[in-house]
């Protein structure tokens, strides 16, 4: 059995802000997760639908991997990514960063994973992986997956080769702390600014604040939309609270790094920041109860109820990133 020594194996609520977390510590950065996510500007919006799928998606962050490029980028770490299409050089370059005492990010579908309470593809999924023997690789996942934990070599190789949506081709990446790391302090106002920035600012209309106004537009009309209201809208519902997010669609966790920010800068525009997102966790997880209920009921004053807070909800949070961008 291979093991890097002294990993600290605490699961924290989302993938990749616990994976980055397990190889930050390694190097002797310890974070919080909120401090993670913020630092990575992690927070974004999405609203995705298309005709080749069964229901509507609402997405909290940026894309899968778009963090922790952020996050080791602000604060002047070395990330090393690899990828490739031979699952026998995959291994290799897993196993070599290992075998020299260093933990390894792994991008694959969480839903071939020996351990996964819930057997759904998502191939944007991050693990840490901190050894291995002749059956078995030895991971860290979020608390609610178990944190420290271990799937079989052939579960993990298969859950490295999925293709599809937000796949990746057996990436796998190490975190490496210079010298002289940048104060993640000095970094939280630049990771701030870039996030409001893009939110503010989305390309396409499915994104930022008209993403959240673009959603109260069509939520009104999801009982017609889904073919089995039934199954859909509580599992919108829980994909919104319990899916990695932190609660609130990541909401909570945003709110906590403003906090947390608050307590080292001070600022007028930070604290409008805070309590406007603080007001934005709570109508989110009231989104969610809503859209729950309404496919639990079949009622869609529900849906109508859930479409006037996602418009207070888009004012709220466009107001916030304003204050923001301010600093």
């Amino acid at each position: 059995m291979t093991t890097v020594k002294g990993i600290d194996g605490r699961g924290m609520q989302h993938c990749e802000t616990t994976a980055v977390g397990v190889l930050l510590r390694h190097e002797g950065l310890d974070l919080s997760e909120p401090m993670l996510f913020g630092l990575g500007s992690g927070l974004s919006f999405i609203y995705w639908d298309s005709k080749a799928m069964d229901f509507p998606f609402l997405g909290g962050r940026v894309k899968p991997f778009e963090l922790t490029r952020n996050l080791t980028a602000g604060l002047g770490l070395e990330l090393r990514v690899e990828e490739t299409t031979s699952p026998r050089k995959a291994w290799q370059n897993v196993a070599a960063p290992i075998d020299a005492g260093r933990p390894v990010g792994l991008q694959l579908d969480s839903y071939h994973l020996d351990y996964f309470s819930t057997k759904v593809h998502f191939a944007g999924h991050v693990v840490a992986m901190y050894g291995y023997d002749e059956k078995d690789a030895y991971l860290v996942d979020t608390a609610p997956q178990g944190g420290a934990v271990s799937t079989g070599l052939a579960a993990l190789a298969r859950a490295r080769a999925e293709r599809g949506p937000m796949s990746a081709r057996h990436r796998s990446f190490t975190i490496t702390a210079p010298g002289n790391v940048i104060s993640p302090q000095d970094r939280i106002i630049p990771a701030i600014k870039a996030c409001a920035d893009a939110f503010l600012n989305p390309p396409i209309a499915n994104l930022g604040h008209r993403g959240i106004e673009k959603t109260a537009r069509q939520v009104p009309k999801w009982l017609q939309r889904s073919g089995s209201p039934r199954e859909h809208l509580p599992r919108a519902a829980v994909l919104m609270e319990r899916a990695g997010t932190g609660g609130a669609l990541f909401r909570n966790l945003y709110r906590d790094f403003l906090a947390e920010c608050a307590e080292l800068i001070d600022s007028s525009h930070l604290r409008t920041g805070h309590g406007l997102y603080a007001e934005a966790a709570a109508l989110w997880t009231r989104v969610a109860a809503l859209l729950a209920t309404a496919g639990e009921s079949g009622d869609e004053k529900h849906l109508m109820q859930a479409g006037a807070v996602l418009h207070e909800l888009a004012r709220i949070e466009r107001e916030a990133m304003q204050a923001l961008s301010m600093l």
